[in-house]
């Protein structure tokens, strides 16, 4: 199936590691233009380097920031004329249980996890209302369909990009724009396709030992873990113009982990 998204300008917040980094190196290998948005200036390099020459850039991006986004959007146009798909990507989080989570990684969690979507999307929706056409692809998880065990803020970030992905989606239709949520279950980063700056490289990523990875790849009907190859084939449908009766909607990638 051809997805004419040759040529398509896309930008992908967190774009240099594990999901992001896949789903910026798929929308390159269908032959779009893609900004990497992320701060970690020297992962999003590399990738910048693995892919076909002159399909991927890079911009230093702090998706906390409405100023940084509202940078990133605009490079992005003054590099490629328009933007027609964003990738909301970036995210953060460390397993704990409510109760023994200091307030200091709660508040990190919404300020990238949420206020990162909220502001890159406030950021782009203006240049595609005014060109009446665009899609916003978002990467939630499915904590925030069933709320997750030891994730408790992380969850409710994840629902409120679901929650508000509707609601602008009803606002922003009569532009010809799209707002679409993709659902990865647990999908571990490696260590040679995170940067310095991904959680797979703290704290988070040392909870995982082999032993508990297979455990949990059992709980799931499809007997393995995600890869972030997985998320891409579903992002890149939903930002192409195949799916263009599709908005407000939610879908899983998490090999039959949630079924709702």
């Amino acid at each position: 199936m051809d997805l004419k998204l040759e040529d398509a300008t896309v930008i992908v917040s967190g774009g240099a590691s594990n999901i992001g980094r896949a789903i910026s190196l798929g929308f390159a290998q269908e032959g779009a233009r893609v900004v990497i948005a992320d701060i970690d200036d020297s992962q999003a390099a590399r990738v910048v380097e693995e892919a076909p020459a002159g399909r991927l850039v890079a911009i230093h991006a702090d998706v906390t920031s409405q100023e940084s986004t509202d940078a990133a959007i605009g490079f992005a146009i003054e590099r490629f004329g328009s933007i027609d798909v964003l990738v909301n990507c970036a995210g953060w989080t460390i397993d704990r249980l409510f109760l023994d989570k200091p307030r200091e990684e709660w508040e990190r969690e919404v300020a990238i996890d949420l206020w990162g979507f909220i502001n890159f999307t406030r950021s782009v929706l203006p240049h595609m209302v005014e060109r009446g056409k665009g899609r916003v692809v978002s990467i939630s998880s499915d904590a925030g369909r069933i709320g997750e065990w030891r994730e408790a803020v992380y969850s409710g970030t994840k629902a409120a990009i679901i929650a508000m992905s509707k609601a602008i989606a009803r606002e922003v239709g009569k532009h010809g724009i799209t707002l679409n949520v993709v659902c990865p279950g647990f999908t571990p980063g490696h260590p040679e396709t995170s940067g310095e700056e991904s959680i797979w490289r703290g704290e988070q990523g040392k909870q995982f030992s082999a032993e508990v990875l297979a455990r949990v790849a059992r709980s799931y009907p499809l007997r393995r873990l995600g890869t972030p190859e997985d998320v891409v084939g579903p992002v890149l449908l939903l930002a192409s113009e195949k799916a263009s009766y599709v908005t407000g909607q939610t879908l899983s990638v998490s090999g039959g982990y949630t079924m709702i």
